[in-house]
C-alpha cells in the first residue's frame, strides 16, 4: 500500500483546515484522535457509510489535519498536532474546547 499525499506543514492553510473542522463528523473524528492513539480507519462507528466515512477521512488528510498512515492491510490516522499548533497556535485546542463544552452541556 503506498504512502498517500500530506501537505507539508508550511504548505496548510488555514481556509482548509477550519473547512475540515467544520463538519460534525470530522470534528468527532479529531476529538478521538486528540487522546493520541493512532486507531485504524475502520475502528470509526459514526453511523456513516464506508464511502462517506473515507470522504471525511481523504477531506482531514488533504487539510494537513491528520496523518494517514499504512500499516499491512490498515490504514492508521492520528492528528498533526505539532504541525496544526506550530503553523495555527491554539486553534486546535480552542475547537477541541468547545466541542467538549457542547458536549457536556448537550448531556
Amino acid at each position: 500500500m503506498r504512502e498517500p499525499h500530506h501537505p507539508a506543514a508550511r504548505e496548510l492553510e488555514l481556509s482548509a483546515v477550519l473547512h475540515a473542522l467544520s463538519d460534525p463528523a470530522r470534528l468527532e473524528i479529531v476529538r478521538r484522535l486528540a487522546s493520541g492513539d493512532e486507531p485504524p480507519c475502520g475502528t470509526f462507528e459514526l453511523g456513516l457509510s464506508k464511502a462517506t466515512l473515507s470522504h471525511h477521512f481523504r477531506v482531514l488528510r488533504e487539510s494537513g489535519v491528520v496523518r494517514t498512515r499504512p500499516e499491512g492491510r490498515r490504514r492508521l490516522l492520528s492528528l498533526r498536532t505539532d504541525d496544526l499548533e506550530a503553523r495555527f497556535p491554539g486553534l486546535l485546542d480552542a475547537v477541541l474546547a468547545a466541542k467538549c463544552r457542547k458536549h457536556r452541556s448537550a448531556a
